[in-house]
């Protein structure tokens, strides 16, 4: 690293910030030479080159803290007893007026060091479609099992949105390569489960399990709308997803529902 071993008053700032965008920080997170990085940069003469030192300082910190907070989403799936496959599952789609209710279940190991935690696993509602994209695919490869299961709009208006959600979560579950020895569900407990189960309320920002599960069956079904979109261009599905957005409603009201709506969530809107 030539910021370690140049003298940095002969270094133009130009050159001193591409080392620094050069540096990865979270690979270095433990080590002496980013604390000795930073201290270089903070001791210097120039202002802009301090800046650049408070950066690093400051995404070390972020990263830090999200090491911490992603630890106790691991260790509150750890908290349940003396389990040691835990599943978490959830759901994306209760809601929409079109489309499928999709449902994944998540095994995790929850003994990795520090350097392999899910960092940025959240409630997938809080991230940017991009993370949450790549989050899905570093989720998918790093699990111990994952499985994804559905219902779509006629089985939703055939037996109800309650009884899908049940069954989508049974079915993830159950479908998974590995029994799990606990499950861990989002909001509410699964019926007829013969594994057992704890419900966490507002999982998906508790449980690393359930975070997980909740970005991998978002980033399916938002896929799965985008390619409905295409194939019913009336509703805006690419940017709505099925829910009753504006734009959404007056598709629906001027070339009428398509084979993916859920015809029993449209009454109020097709009466009106």
């Amino acid at each position: 690293m030539d910021i370690l071993t140049t003298d940095i008053d002969k270094l133009s700032f130009k050159f001193v910030k591409e080392k620094v965008e050069e540096i990865d920080v979270s690979k270095l997170l433990r080590s002496e030479e980013l604390t000795k990085i930073i201290n270089i940069l903070k001791a210097d003469k120039r202002k802009n080159i301090n800046s650049l030192g408070d950066k690093l300082k400051r995404e070390k910190e972020k990263i830090e803290n999200e090491i911490n907070r992603v630890k106790a989403m691991y260790n509150f799936d750890k908290s349940f007893g003396e389990f040691n496959i835990i599943a978490g599952v959830d759901e994306v789609g209760r809601g929409p007026l079109a489309g499928p209710i999709v449902s994944c279940a998540v095994i995790l190991d929850l003994d990795v060091l520090d350097e392999e935690l899910l960092l940025w696993i959240n409630d997938s509602k809080k991230l940017s479609e991009k993370k949450r994209v790549e989050l899905a695919e570093i989720i998918k490869e790093k699990a111990v099992a994952y499985n994804i299961a559905m219902c779509d709009s006629e089985e939703i208006d055939r037996i109800g949105i309650g009884v899908c959600n049940n069954s989508v979560f049974l079915e993830a579950v159950n479908s998974l390569k590995v029994k799990p020895e606990l499950v861990l569900s989002d909001g509410y407990t699964i019926k007829g489960i013969d594994i057992p189960n704890k419900s966490v309320i507002k999982g998906d920002t508790k449980s690393a399990t359930i975070a997980a599960a909740s970005i991998v069956a978002k980033v399916y079904r938002d896929k799965l709308m985008k390619e409905y979109a295409e194939k019913y261009p009336y509703y805006a599905f690419e940017e709505n997803v099925g829910y009753g957005t504006s734009k959404h409603i007056e598709g629906i009201k001027e070339y009428g529902p398509c084979k993916i709506h859920r015809m029993s969530f449209l009454k109020n809107i097709l009466e009106s």
